[in-house]
Formats: structure tokens, sequence, C-alpha cells
């Protein structure tokens, strides 16, 4: 089946960070190079997405932008209407796009109904036309537990999932982090999950050709690489990091990411400017590369980042973010018990104690990585042939008994 001609849509609504985006273009491309017929529409919520270099055989379609700020808040990010307005938009536009494409497959990030229920329109049409098999992709941490329950509840996730879903990949190695047993799945769910393990990447070597650190007076010490994801909330880190004494002959480079506010990046590169041991880059298309030619690492704690950091074997220490969602601090502190990297908590973060960690002739050896699965993107193939050669069930599906939150998600996406 997957060398036969095939049609993907890969839904993300992409309201904080770079994240959901790089997955799914990582996920494009293995879907792609195991077989080249296919054609893969990504449906994203961002236009930053432009920015990356599309492999042949993928498009994009970009939604009007949500924004979602620290408090967990959404809104409009640059069109001047009510919330409602655009998600009716939204969930429009995604119907006739998916209507249009008639893909095979749709993977679903994350939200079972996407953003407010905007997917659900789609979702019944093609439960209806029967035709595309649906998979939800959820990474190895969403947030706490008891905020994981009240979500999925309010949202009649679980129904959804029976109703529409045919798989669930969950990106992850459950001997980190088990969301079936955190989470408490029903049987149902449980049955359509399957773990892909870590979506772990291939770490380019150094080019000299190429090197991003240039720019900086010759140097013979460490090279030492701070990102901040998408830079929304990483003034603490960025500003930190610039402030911190570096060890003697090393080179600092921070990356503030697009979405770090105008005034505080015009502040961090002034000071930045008067630091020779210090460069500043605004967005990185290929931070593997980067990554590559760095000795430490000190980064916020988002999944792609980590997936980098876990298959780079680079020395790291994250700082996570703790708000709106608590999954990067879940995340570190899991992986930090396996020995997989170090953690501060951003409570305790000072330059003194970045240049603590700096110091250290012995930091987080990472031998242990080693026990951590991190060819969640080898076995996608593998999982998507299994799923199209399975027999879809004939029988009429269930229907579904909504919370009243997911009545009003319905009724917002039919608006």
């Amino acid at each position: 089946m997957l060398n036969s001609p095939l049609k993907i849509a890969l839904y993300s609504h992409d309201t904080l960070g770079l994240g959901h985006m790089r997955r799914n273009l990582a996920i494009a491309q293995t879907l792609i190079d195991a077989n080249p017929k296919t054609a893969i529409l990504m449906i994203a919520g961002a236009h930053e997405i432009s920015a990356f270099e599309m492999p042949m055989g993928v498009d994009c379609l970009t939604l009007p932008t949500l924004a979602k700020d620290n408090e967990g808040v959404y809104r409009p990010r640059t069109l001047g209407v009510g919330r409602s307005d655009l998600l009716t938009l939204r969930a429009s536009t995604i119907q006739t796009a998916i209507e249009a494409f008639s893909p095979n497959v749709m993977i679903v990030d994350k939200v079972p109904s996407g953003v407010f229920g905007e997917l659900l329109p789609t979702l019944e049409e093609l439960r209806q036309a029967r035709h595309t098999r649906i998979i939800l992709g959820l990474r190895d941490i969403l947030d706490e537990a008891e905020v994981v329950h009240h979500e999925w509840e309010s949202g009649s996730y679980e129904a959804i999932i029976r109703k529409y879903y045919d798989a669930i990949w969950i990106y992850g190695d459950p001997r980190v982090y088990d969301p079936i047993q955190e989470y408490r799945f029903s049987s149902q769910v449980i049955a359509k999950t399957h773990y892909t393990g870590y979506l772990g990447r291939l770490i380019p070597s150094a080019d000299p050709t190429a090197d991003l650190f240039d720019g900086l007076p010759p140097q013979t010490g460490n090279r030492i690489l701070c990102t901040v994801g998408g830079g929304q909330d990483g003034e603490l880190v960025a500003r930190t990091f610039l402030q911190t004494a570096l060890p003697n002959y090393a080179t600092g480079i921070l990356v503030t990411g697009p979405y770090m506010p105008s005034d505080v990046r015009r502040s961090v590169q002034n000071e930045a400017a008067s630091k020779p041991q210090f460069q500043v880059l605004p967005f990185v298309t290929e931070p593997e590369r980067l990554l590559s030619q760095a000795d430490r690492v000190i980064t916020m704690g988002g999944y792609n980042t980590v997936c980098e950091l876990l298959s780079s074997g680079k020395p790291a220490l994250v700082v996570p973010r703790v708000k709106p969602r608590r999954e990067q601090l879940i995340r570190a502190e899991r992986l930090a018990q396996h020995g997989a990297l170090d953690y501060l908590h951003p409570d305790v973060v000072t330059p003194a104690a970045f240049a603590s960690w700096l110091r250290r002739t012995k930091v987080t050896t990472h031998q242990r990585r080693q026990d951590i699965d991190l060819d969640g993107l080898k076995r996608l193939p593998g999982l998507l042939q299994h799923l199209l050669q399975s027999d879809r069930r004939s029988a009429p599906a269930p229907s579904i008994r909504f919370s009243r939150a997911g009545e009003a998600a319905l009724h917002l996406a039919k608006l």
C-alpha cells in the first residue's frame, strides 16, 4: 500500500512555539522518504511554516493564526476579527481543503477535536465518507495528569476518539513516561494506541564551510549554544545566558526565536553587542546543524528540542517552561531521572547557576540515553502500512454523548 500513490493531511493548530510545525515536517519527510509517490498537505496555524524548506511532495495551507499567551488564553494573532469569527473561518477553510484534497490518511496533532472544536465538521464528513484513516498524534507528555483528565472530560475527547479515530500514535517511550497509565485512558482508547518511541533526529556532523559561529573572534574554547524555542517566553533564559560568565575562551550563541517580543529582542541584541564572546541569531530553520557545532547546550525543554538533544549526545542543561502547562517540567524531571540531561527549575535560574554548570568538568554523561527509544520516525512508515492494510470495522459509528463543554465546542465549530 505504501508503494501506491498516497495522500496524507497533517493538521496542527500551532498556537505557541515552533514544535508542532517542526514535528509535522519531520513526519512528512519520513513518510515521503518511505514512499516518494506520497502527496502531503500540511495544515498549519502559523505563517512561520513558510520559512522552512518543504520536502518535494509536500505543500502547506496556512490558517488565519491564533495566539496563546502565558496564561493559556487564545486570541486572534494578527487578523482584526473576533475569536468566534476567526474560528469559523478556520473551520470552513479546513473542511473545504480536506474535501478537495480527499486524503487517504489524516494525522491530527494533539487535540482530537482541533482547537475549539474546529475539526469536528471535517471529522464528521470524513467519517461519513469512510475513505480516510484518521490518526491522533500525541507527544510523550501533555500536562499534569489532573489537568489532562479535566481537559479530556470537558472536551469529550475519548468519545471523539472512539467515533472518529482509527489509531493513536504516542511519540514517546513509556519507560520514561507512560500516558496510558498516567492519564488513565479507557480500554477503547488503549486498543487504538501505539507507542512509536521518541522522534529522534539524524544530527548532521559539523560543516566548517557553513559555520554558524562565524563573526566571532577566533576562539579555542567550547562553543555554548542557548536556545529558547519560539522565544515567546524565553526572556528569562536569554537574559540570564548573556549575563553568564562563560569559561575562558568559550563562545556563546543565543537563538531568540521568531516569537520573542520585538522590544525584548532589541534589548537582548543590544546587550550582546557589547559582549564579544556572544552572538545573537533571531531564527534558525536548521537547528540540528547549529547543535552539531556546539559543545554544550542550555535550552528550554520543548519536545522537539529534547529529541534533538537526545539524538545528538550533547551535554545539556534544560530550563523547562512551567506555565501555562507543566509538560516541559515533567519531561525534564523524568529524563533527568534517566540520566539523560540536567535541568534547572526557572525559579532558581541565575547567571551563577549557569556558570556553575558550564564550569563543571563532569556533567551528565548521557550514557543512559542508549536506553531511551529514539526510533519513532523509523517506525512511522510501518505503523502506517499496518493501519492501511487492516480492516476497518463496518459497524455504524457510535453516537457521541458530549459534555456541555464538548457540545459548546461542536456548536462553535459549526458557526
